[in-house]
Formats: structure tokens, sequence, C-alpha cells
């Protein structure tokens, strides 16, 4: 089992507040996020980019493992997903991940490229988590 962690600070309400948000790694560091980054387009980082960044990245390495187990070996694996984030049920939910792909693969045909790049959206464990069981550990301090 690999466990991995990040964490987040906010103070204040949900419109004047502001938070920072941190990686284990220290790749992300007390990156500033808000309301207004979120939902109002202001310059900055939201909790829809960081999956979106991350759902892009699980996906390429995802595709690489497959076509290999295929035989094939990518040149190159170009992936962008872009998470919408829609009003459910007068609160928010992400609701959708696109995943857009480009691939340089020597040797794979039209379809073994996209039975691994199905194969590899079904199996990322990003789009597993997409629809996973969420758990808490909540403390009041």
């Amino acid at each position: 089992m690999i466990k991995k962690s990040g964490s987040a600070n906010w103070q204040g309400g949900l419109k004047d507040g502001t938070g920072t948000v941190s990686t284990e790694s220290g790749v992300l560091d007390k990156v500033n996020y808000g309301f207004n980054k979120r939902f109002a387009g202001e310059a900055g980082s939201n909790p829809e980019e960081l999956i979106a960044a991350a759902h892009a990245s699980c996906y390429a390495m995802a595709l690489s493992m497959v076509l290999g187990e295929a035989g094939f070996t990518a040149e190159s694996i170009s992936t962008k997903a872009t998470v919408t984030l829609e009003e459910v049920d007068g609160g928010f939910a992400v609701t959708k991940s696109h995943l857009e792909l480009e691939a340089k693969v020597p040797g794979a045909s039209e379809e073994a490229f996209m039975e691994a790049a199905n194969g590899a959206k079904v199996g990322c464990p990003i789009s597993k988590l997409l629809n996973a069981e969420i758990t808490l550990d909540a403390k009041l301090v």
C-alpha cells in the first residue's frame, strides 16, 4: 500500500476567505486558493485544476503501461483533462472529466491504440477515484 498526502488551510468565510494547499513532496507549498480563483476566473490554483492535472498525468502513465503490456512503447503521450464543475441539486459537483489525448506509438494500429486508450481510461487510479468512497477524519480545534 502506498499513501500520499496533501494538506490545506483556510481562514475566513467562503467568499472573503483564503486558503493554501501543499503537497507532501513540496511541489506545491502553500499555494494560495480562494473563491475567486475557483468561481470567478481569477488567476491561481483551485481544487478542480489540481484534479484535472492529476487525472491527465495518471492517465498518461496508465496508457504507457497498457501499451507496454500490448508490446508497444509510446514515443510521446500528451494528455489534457478538463474537469467540469456544475451546480447540482443546490450545491456544486464535479460532473465530468474529459480527457484529450495525442500519442505517437510506433507500430500500433488504430484499433490497438484505441483499445489501449480505452483500457487506460477505465484502469487509471484517478479515474477510479472520481467514483470512490470518501472517508473523513475530523477534529475541531
